[in-house]
């Protein structure tokens, strides 16, 4: 996890408010929100911009990072939401209360965790009737000779058209500065994503009944309520 708070810590440095492949998707995770909560926890909520979103339906916001640059930056973006805690800490090694969260929400993060260790560790911290809201990074299917694989490039190409044009839009410019690129792609050396089949086989078996969207920027999203 060093390796990965390191990157972090370096990719705070360029972060900045506005447009991003992630943030592109809050306002689908917003509409499967609850609409009002006592408490809310955001696991690498990076520089807090969700958290911000969660904690004007929540009470209290708990928002975790590995990053201490991250949270320091969230910290000094979020002066008027004093219902947010930002805490540096590991999620894996983070004890949490069991049947205590309205909502627990995570973005672009459990790419970087062992599924099979945190996901039941979600599932037990949301009460009943609690809801998990997870977006992250699939895998596309490489294999051109089958149906998948042909679709799944072709999405590429959709994909990626989309989100320069998007960038474009909302930042004024076709690509990230070379500084940001490059740091990146030094930190996307270590990522390793499910693939979609990954990711269904995995959640239907720890969550009954969730509902799995693969979305166009390379993202999934994966919803349930807890009975």
């Amino acid at each position: 996890m060093s390796a990965i708070e390191r990157d972090f810590d370096r990719l705070a440095q360029f972060d900045e408010e506005g447009w991003n492949a992630n943030s592109h998707y809050h306002k689908f995770l917003l509409r499967h929100a609850p609409a009002e909560c006592e408490n809310t926890l955001e696991i690498g909520c990076g520089t807090g911009t969700f958290s911000r979103a969660l904690s004007r339906r929540s009470q209290r916001v708990t928002a975790i990072d590995l990053s201490s640059e991250m949270i320091r930056a969230a910290r000094s973006r979020s002066h008027q939401f004093p219902q947010i805690e930002f805490i540096v800490d590991d999620i894996m090694t983070r004890a949490l209360p069991t049947a205590h969260f309205d909502c627990i929400a995570t973005i672009a993060t459990l790419h970087h965790l062992s599924h099979a260790e945190v996901l039941p560790k979600l599932k037990a911290a949301l009460r009943p009737g609690g809801k998990l809201l997870v977006l992250d990074l699939y895998q596309p299917e490489t294999n051109l000779l089958t149906p998948r694989g042909v679709l799944d490039a072709l999405l590429n190409v959709l994909a990626m058209s989309t989100s320069v044009t998007l960038r474009l839009f909302h930042k004024g410019r076709l690509r990230p500065p070379r500084e940001v690129r490059a740091a990146w792609q030094a930190h996307g050396k270590t990522d390793r994503y499910l693939t979609m089949d990954e990711v269904r086989a995995l959640y239907t078996s720890i969550f009954p009944g969730v509902t799995i969207r693969k979305h166009l920027l390379w993202r999934y999203s994966a919803v349930w309520v807890k009975t």
